[in-house]
C-alpha cells in the first residue's frame, strides 16, 4: 500500500491538495474537475489488480468518524454518526468504579471539541452526549457537574454559557494540536529510536509507591478504599514507622463481563503443540 500510494501523494503535492490515509480509507481534496480526478484514480487502480477503488466525490464526505464539508474553500469538520448507531454508553448502574463514570462525559466532550470545527456543531454534539447520558441512567446533576468541570478546566465557560465562537475556536485549536499519551511516547522513541525503543526502556521501581489491587463490587467494596487507608495508617504507616513515607494508591479490577465469558479465546501454545504432535 505504501508503494502504491506514492504517485497519488506526489499528484496531490503538485496540485496543492490534501492526502490522508488510515489503513484502506483515503481522503483527498482537489481543485481539479471530477473528470480529471476520476482519470487519476483509474490510473491508480490499474497499478495493482488486488486494489479496488470505490470513490465518493462531493462537497461533503464521511471519513472514518468525521464529516468533512467544503464551505467556499474552507473545510468544516464534525462528528459522523452512522444511522444505525444507538445512544449506548456504559450505564450508570453498571458495576464499575465511579471514576470510570466520571471520565465518560469529560472524554466525550474532549473528543467533540477536537473534531468539531464549528461551535454550533459542537453544541449539537454536546446535547447528543447529554441525552445519551440521561438515557443510560446518569443523574442530571451528575452530568451538569461533569460538563462544568470540562469547560472550567479548559478555560472555556463562555462556550457553555453563550456559545462564544472566539473562545471555542481557541479551545478547538488547542485540543487539536495537543498530543495524546500515545503520541508523546511515539515522539520520544522517534527522537532516539536506538537508545530509547519503548520495549527496551527500563521500568523504574519506585519503592515509595504501592498499588494494591482489589476486585470492585458496588454492593460490598464501595467503601473499601477508605477502610483500607484507615487500616494502613493505624497498623503500618503510624508515626515513626519506616512505612510512613510510602504512598498507597488503590487500583480497582472490574468483574468479568458477559463478553469475556462468551468469547472463545485461542488455546495456549503448549496445547496446540501437543495436538500437532499427536
Amino acid at each position: 500500500m505504501f508503494d502504491w500510494e506514492q504517485d497519488l501523494i506526489q499528484h496531490q503535492e503538485i496540485h496543492d491538495g490534501i492526502y490522508g490515509r488510515y489503513i484502506d480509507d483515503i481522503f483527498m481534496t482537489t481543485n481539479q474537475t471530477t473528470e480529471e480526478i476520476n482519470v487519476k484514480l483509474e490510473e491508480a487502480e490499474n497499478k495493482d489488480i488486488n486494489i479496488k477503488i470505490q470513490s465518493t466525490i462531493s462537497t461533503s464526505v464521511h471519513f472514518l468518524d468525521f464529516t468533512i464539508t467544503n464551505e467556499n474553500g474552507q473545510l468544516r469538520t464534525s462528528i459522523y454518526h452512522k444511522p444505525t448507531t444507538e445512544p449506548y454508553i456504559l450505564p450508570y448502574t453498571s458495576d464499575h468504579p465511579h471514576h470510570i463514570h466520571r471520565n465518560i462525559p469529560y472524554e466525550a466532550l474532549l473528543r467533540s471539541a477536537r473534531i468539531c470545527s464549528n461551535v454550533d456543531d459542537f453544541n449539537s454534539e454536546r446535547i447528543r452526549i447529554d441525552m445519551s447520558l440521561l438515557l443510560n441512567k446518569y443523574p442530571s446533576n451528575f452530568i451538569s457537574k461533569r460538563f462544568n468541570r470540562f469547560f472550567r478546566l479548559s478555560n472555556a465557560m463562555p462556550v457553555l454559557i453563550e456559545l462564544d465562537e472566539n473562545v471555542y475556536h481557541h479551545l478547538h485549536h488547542t485540543l487539536l494540536h495537543q498530543p495524546t499519551r500515545r503520541e508523546k511516547k511515539l515522539n520520544t522513541m522517534i527522537q532516539n529510536p536506538i537508545e530509547k525503543p519503548l520495549i527496551l526502556q527500563p521500568k523504574i521501581w519506585n519503592q515509595e509507591l504501592m498499588y494494591p489491587r482489589y476486585i470492585f463490587d458496588t454492593n460490598f467494596t464501595s467503601n473499601f478504599p477508605k477502610q483500607f487507608y484507615k487500616w494502613w495508617k493505624t497498623y503500618y504507616a503510624f508515626p515513626g514507622s519506616p512505612l510512613q513515607t510510602i504512598k498507597v494508591t488503590m487500583v480497582t479490577n472490574t468483574n468479568r463481563t458477559l463478553e469475556s465469558f462468551f468469547i472463545q479465546k485461542k488455546p495456549p501454545r503448549d496445547i496446540l503443540t501437543k495436538m500437532e504432535g499427536a
